[in-house]
């Protein structure tokens, strides 16, 4: 058993160990924490990489659960991100192939911060054609074979694991910027993401 948390539209290294899991589990009975992908992703944009975030409201406060947390809509943060995410990658050469199917997620007034996730994710896996269930915890997990609900984080710079360069659309005026949110990798790649997510991910975050 794998463990991973729950995210936004998740950075391509959590997408890409996702997918060479056989047995992967989402914690949504774990204590919500704040600055995590589990409500932000990170794109490249004209002005280099921004975080765009959902906000949240934890009705139990420190202790609520992931699964408990609800999405606020006093924000128009839905309308942000669709245009954050059409001015960053109207120029990419996928981005028609893919918006229509990633664009209803962003029209959609979730309550649950989980289920925008799993809406985000399982449109995610469908267009990268992988067959994988997203299955939750009932209760919390003390341990697992591999616990990876904190090793993705945007805190943290990615260091043991080299992901390899690919188009970006500001890459002349931006260096090339790893492991965005999935998003940037199918708009720039389409197709060719899967082939790119492929390899057997190193199992250095074990």
């Amino acid at each position: 058993m794998t463990l991973f948390s729950t995210a936004y539209f998740p950075c391509i290294s959590y997408i890409a160990r996702f997918l060479s899991e056989s047995d992967p589990l989402i914690e949504v009975c774990d204590t919500y924490h704040k600055q995590t992908y589990r409500n932000r992703c990170k794109v490249m944009t004209a002005n280099g990489v921004e975080s765009l975030s959902v906000p949240v409201v934890k009705v139990n406060g420190n202790h609520t659960m992931t699964k408990d947390v609800i999405i606020s809509y006093k924000e128009h943060w839905q309308q942000i991100h669709r245009r954050c995410l059409e001015s960053a990658y109207k120029a990419s050469p996928y981005f028609d192939h893919y918006y229509d199917y990633l664009k209803p997620i962003l029209e959609t007034r979730f309550e649950r911060l989980i289920d925008l996730n799993d809406a985000a994710l399982k449109t995610v896996l469908k267009l990268l054609k992988a067959n994988k269930d997203l299955v939750h915890t009932e209760d919390y997990a003390h341990e697992a074979e591999h616990d990876l609900r904190e090793a993705f984080s945007p805190k943290n710079e990615l260091e043991a694991i080299a992901l390899p360069e690919y188009y970006q659309v500001f890459s002349a005026k931006f260096p090339f910027a790893p492991d965005l949110s999935i998003l940037d990798l199918l708009f720039n790649e389409g197709p060719n993401s899967s082939s790119y997510l492929s390899p057997t991910y190193p199992d250095t975050l074990s």
